[in-house]
């Protein structure tokens, strides 16, 4: 059966979340602090984390680290009763799934933590140009590029780039439809799990840093390309003209 880990120090909140998940057929482990769930987390690996972001001996944000570095494929939900936009970004940002403010609703909640299993569940099939290794890794490659998603590692001509857990998200997700023009909204939607931020230069940031870390020349994009006013594209094996958008 499914396992949900949920790290949250209130008692009261510690039983309503039990309630919510055991009725939904899943299994809970809980921790009441950062430190002891980081040992559970990494004693047995759940499907999915909730995680609360004001917590003893260890934050939040520390623990979102943490995990994805460990297991980045195991979805994080991170509740907070701070709404401001700069927290959420970061927290998407360092890796986490979703952001749900207390207080929430209970059945809003199971669905955002059952759409996170869902999306981060085993999508070795749906990646193009992914090959599993006898170790299970999922990679990418293109030109002199290597991706290893599996241990969140990349190279460009033989030598180490350093990527943020939200740049291999957004890569795996644009390298699962490559050629295909994916607007702003959905990568919002699907890959930082936004819902209303139309003004939003998150997207365009990150795959500006894309550009930088992988194209060989960022300012004329070969494979990380703008289609103007529709979105993104990525084109693992450009034509041979060069043209960009």
């Amino acid at each position: 059966m499914d396992t949900v880990l949920v790290i949250e120090d209130s008692r009261a909140m510690q039983r309503t979340l039990q309630r919510l998940f055991e009725a939904d057929s899943l299994v809970v482990e809980i921790a009441s602090d950062g430190v002891e769930g980081l040992e559970i987390f990494k004693k047995q690996t759940p499907r999915v984390v909730v995680l609360d972001l004001k917590l003893p001996r260890l934050s939040g944000k520390e623990l979102c680290r943490a995990f994805k570095a460990h297991m980045p494929s195991v979805p994080i939900v991170v509740l907070s009763a701070n709404a401001e936009i700069e927290d959420k970004v970061l927290l998407l940002e360092l890796g986490a799934d979703d952001y749900v403010t207390k207080p929430f609703s209970p059945r809003e909640l199971l669905a955002r933590v059952r759409r996170a299993m869902r999306r981060n569940g085993a999508k070795t099939s749906m990646v193009s140009n992914v090959a599993t290794q006898e170790v299970g890794h999922e990679m990418l490659v293109f030109k002199d590029v290597q991706i290893d998603f599996t241990s969140m590692e990349a190279t460009r001509g033989g030598r180490p780039i350093p990527m943020t857990a939200q740049e291999f998200k957004l890569l795996k997700y644009l390298a699962r439809s490559p050629e295909r023009v994916i607007s702003r909204e959905e990568l919002l939607n699907e890959v930082w799990g936004y819902q209303n931020y139309p003004s939003t230069r998150t997207v365009d940031n990150h795959i500006l840093r894309l550009r930088q870390k992988l194209e060989p020349d960022p300012a004329n994009p070969r494979f990380f390309l703008t289609m103007h006013g529709a979105g993104y594209k990525f084109v693992p094996a450009p034509a041979a003209s060069g043209k960009q958008s």
